[in-house]
């Protein structure tokens, strides 16, 4: 059997009823004692903490920022050397191919850089730091001594701002260091849910004396992995390895909004990142592919897996479902994957063939719920 990693909440979460499961090789809760529905529903209505502690963390320093930056730059597409400090910026890292190897968080932090990535591909992407980044004089470390909270949802500012005030001066996509009953945590104001929210790193041994003190705010119930995949679906965002992999270009997966028009084809820091002729390319003329939404009619979900096609009978698929569900907040079945370009326009009607019949299905705008981020 698999031996699986705990993260520095794993009592509390069973102290709270979790019902535990493997996940990126950690035991991690799916649920708690509310199910998966009412822990989405709840986290849009008013807050929800996850423990977020298998992610990566990571800092960048050993040399100067700008040095850091533009090292940062020859294995991220984006622009790291005019992030400014006290901001964090979405980022992916690519492969040769022009393949998506990781999505992550890029935060400026003054003196260093602090990246957060994804569980499952956190030891490949720290060995890619090191390859890339230590030859330019960068040193890589990762942190094994802090956890990670996410607290989402329209009532979230409220209940950390009991903890400390200076947490409603934040917007989207600021960083900051925050004192929170005693422990030094580096937050930013950002999250996986659609909603405002804040993600927290806090030192380990501080992890369940604040997790425990947001759990206490009335406005707040833990949350697991369950809602947490049905409440990022609706928000129209990719999990890596389901709607985004090494063989997904960015322009396919819609991603092209993260690449700045300074390290595009004319900018004054064009290329120079793994895959860049193929991404640029596609930036510029258009992907044979791309992500999109999807709304079937009917009742029934189409979860990953299921193939597409252009007509109810006979044709050759032209895409596949990556990522489906029942959404809550929607009252729907919905679903992302991906088309071929021809058939990618909101209000085109393809087929999805679930258990040997093909179901109407409606090309439909991402995301499926308004975003509430406090910009």
């Amino acid at each position: 059997m698999e031996t699986l990693d705990r993260t520095p909440l794993h009592g509390l979460h069973l102290d709270l009823g979790a019902k535990m499961v493997g996940f990126a090789g950690y035991d991690m809760p799916v649920q708690y004692r509310l199910g998966v529905l009412k822990e989405h529903l709840h986290t849009r209505a008013a807050a929800g903490l996850f423990d977020v502690s298998h992610m990566g963390q990571v800092i960048l320093d050993g040399a100067a920022p700008e040095q850091l930056a533009l090292a940062l730059e020859t294995l991220v597409p984006v622009d790291v050397a005019g992030l400014k400090e006290g901001r964090q910026r979405y980022a992916l890292f690519t492969n040769d191919a022009g393949g998506i190897e990781d999505d992550l968080m890029i935060a400026n932090r003054g003196d260093h850089l602090f990246l957060v990535v994804n569980a499952a591909c956190k030891g490949a992407d720290i060995a890619r730091l090191r390859a890339g980044l230590e030859p330019q004089g960068v040193t890589v470390r990762p942190l094994t001594d802090r956890a990670l909270l996410a607290l989402q949802g329209p009532e979230a500012e409220a209940v950390l701002a009991r903890l400390n005030p200076a947490v409603r001066d934040m917007r989207f996509m600021d960083v900051a260091t925050v004192d929170l009953l005693g422990a030094e945590c580096w937050m930013s104001r950002s999250g996986y849910t659609g909603e405002d929210g804040f993600e927290i790193s806090v030192p380990e041994a501080a992890a369940a004396d604040l997790a425990r003190a947001l759990l206490e705010a009335p406005e707040v119930e833990p949350i697991g992995l369950g809602a947490r995949d049905s409440l990022r679906l609706e928000a129209g965002l990719c999990l890596y390895g389901h709607d985004i992999d090494s063989t997904t270009s960015p322009a396919e997966a819609g991603l092209g909004w993260a690449i700045q028009k300074l390290r595009r084809t004319g900018g004054t820091r064009e290329g120079g990142f793994p895959g860049a002729d193929r991404i640029l390319t596609e930036l510029a003329q258009g992907a044979q592919r791309r992500r999109v939404g999807l709304r079937p009619e009917g009742r029934a979900p189409m979860r990953e897996g299921v193939t597409l096609y252009a007509e109810a009978e006979g044709g050759a698929a032209l895409g596949q479902v990556t990522s489906g569900g029942f959404g809550p907040s929607t009252g729907t079945p919905i679903a992302m994957g991906y088309v071929d370009a021809a058939y990618s326009t909101p209000g085109t009607m393809v087929y999805g063939e679930l258990r040997g019949k093909r179901l109407p299905v409606e090309v439909v705008v991402m995301p499926f719920v308004t975003q509430t981020y406090k910009r």
